[in-house]
């Protein structure tokens, strides 16, 4: 082919696949306009620490923290506008995720900090009881 990449009907450009990346398979949203947020999840030490990557966003305004029957959903919503020389670029957008808290977890007492991009929800976890308990048999 000398040099010239030929491009198959129906695939994708590869500007196309780094798309996907960002923001997910086509059709893979249940809601149109709506993204998914990365999120990386851990339970340690009696809390449950969520930390979103919302890079560009105004916390103050821009996201929306509720917890509803043992779910957490956190929503954002970007709008960043880049304008150089010759150029003007922006990304918009709502973002979503939920995800259920574990048993137990006191989420009156959450706590949410945002820093250089990344938003860190933090809940507090009892630690759960472990060991045998035995129940004594009474005699009727």
């Amino acid at each position: 082919m000398n040099g010239i990449i030929a491009r198959l009907p129906g695939w994708p450009t590869l500007p196309d696949l780094f798309g996907w990346a960002e923001s997910g398979l086509p059709g893979a949203h249940a809601v149109p306009g709506l993204h998914g947020i990365r999120v990386e999840e851990r339970l340690t030490d009696g809390t449950y620490v969520l930390r979103a990557e919302l890079p560009g966003i105004d916390p103050a305004k821009d996201v929306e923290i509720t917890v509803a029957e043992g779910v957490l959903t956190l929503r954002a919503e970007r709008t960043e506008e880049t304008a150089e020389e010759h150029r003007t670029e922006f990304r918009y957008g709502t973002f979503a995720r939920s995800v259920r808290l574990p048993a137990e977890a006191k989420d009156e007492e959450a706590t949410a900090e945002y820093n250089d991009g990344v938003l860190t929800i933090t809940v507090p976890v009892p630690e759960a009881k472990t060991g045998t308990r035995t129940i004594p048999v009474r005699r009727g």
